[in-house]
């Protein structure tokens, strides 16, 4: 994350709490995030120099202005104005880490072989918020080469409770006690 998106993130975050609209920009932003990930084109489109910046300006009116907080449509704006826009991703990081902060919640990204069910994804988030003593926000990956068990990485922790992560902890420990 660049300093630009640390200033830029925190700066909205800071605004949004004192007007009390922290929870709403936020959701409103990580539905943001997910549009222009899945439209890169119109993110380039907005970015575009040849176009002039009120017509771009314009472009994200109709397109958030009536749907989005009008302090989020402003900064969408101001990055737009600023040639900014592709600093939004790292401006949702550090707000999304602003706002953790401030409500006690921590990220556990939980890759596995298959989705979790909702039931082993309750229970998971249950564990580890009582071994963090925090809200567990659960990010879910899956990755097909996990043949077994499931990794975590919470707050920097790695937990590798996989088949290939136990085999590689008892390999090392072979190792270690073969001289």
């Amino acid at each position: 994350m660049t300093e630009t998106a640390r200033l830029y993130g925190g700066s909205l975050y800071e605004l949004a709490s004192e007007e009390q609209l922290a929870d709403t920009i936020l959701e409103q932003m990580r539905q943001i995030r997910t549009l222009f990930r899945e439209n890169p084109d119109y993110l380039r489109l907005l970015g575009e120099p040849s176009i002039p910046k009120g017509e771009r300006l314009d472009l994200i009116e109709k397109a958030f202005g009536s749907q989005a907080e009008r302090y989020l449509v402003s900064f969408i704006k101001l990055l737009c104005e600023k040639n900014l826009l592709t600093e939004y991703g790292g401006c949702c990081e550090e707000y999304t880490r602003r706002f953790n902060a401030d409500h006690n919640i921590a990220e556990a990204v939980v890759t596995s072989a298959v989705p979790l069910s909702s039931k082993q994804a309750e229970e998971l988030r249950a564990k580890l918020e009582k071994i963090s003593g925090k809200t567990i926000s659960l990010i879910q990956r899956t990755d097909p080469s996990i043949i077994a068990g499931l990794k975590v990485e919470l707050e920097g922790v790695h937990l590798d409770g996989t088949v290939q992560g136990r085999l590689a902890g008892i390999t090392r420990r072979l190792n270690e006690t073969v001289v």
